[in-house]
């Protein structure tokens, strides 16, 4: 029917020289609730399109019987309208919603590309910065210490790679809440 297939996760490896403690999850991972509610639309949208499209065939099939065999036009006319009208309404219907569930299928999809695609991004981000970090020298540790860039409301680590080239950084001292926090830098809010 309308099975999705799981992709299972490989998290990425860290280079041997660059051995650090295992940064906090990403947060693009979606809440239970919205997949169930996904996975459970799209299952709605195609039973009711497999349930609707034959029902609506095999009521086009009765307003044909029914105006085969009646020679009566007067007969005639309330099978074509319940049959045929009525049939043809629900076979429409069920293929719309057909399409829906193949739209819901697809928006599945390519939500879960989009969330491996962040994730591959943002462990390539950290690999780079490390290997940035190694190859000029400076110690591998990580520099704590919490920055804004400009009028930004983003807490960045002081070596985070988004930031490293801006001049208009101003460190972060006393309330930290109420910041949203860097998704490559990942830095940790007392």
């Amino acid at each position: 029917m309308a099975e999705t297939m799981a992709v299972p996760r490989v998290p990425a490896q860290q280079p041997a020289e660059a051995a650090a403690p295992p940064a906090p999850a990403a947060t693009t991972q979606p809440s239970p609730v919205r997949e169930l509610w996904y996975r459970n639309l799209q299952v709605i949208l195609f039973t009711t399109g497999a349930i609707l499209m034959p029902g609506g065939i095999f009521a086009i099939f009765l307003g044909w019987y029914g105006v085969a065999h009646t020679k009566y036009q007067y007969d005639q006319l309330p099978y074509v309208v319940s049959g045929g009208l009525i049939g043809l309404a629900l076979v429409f219907i069920g293929g719309f919603l057909y399409f829906g569930a193949w739209l819901s299928r697809i928006a599945n999809e390519q939500r879960e590309s989009t969330r491996r695609l962040a994730d591959s991004m943002l462990a390539l981000a950290d690999i780079v910065a490390r290997q940035s970090a190694v190859a000029s020298g400076t110690p591998a540790a990580v520099d704590d210490t919490l920055v804004l860039a400009g009028s930004g409301s983003t807490l960045h680590r002081r070596d985070c790679p988004l930031i490293a080239h801006r001049d208009d950084l101003r460190p972060v001292n006393g309330e930290r809440n109420g910041y949203n926090t860097c998704r490559v830098c990942r830095p940790v809010i007392d």
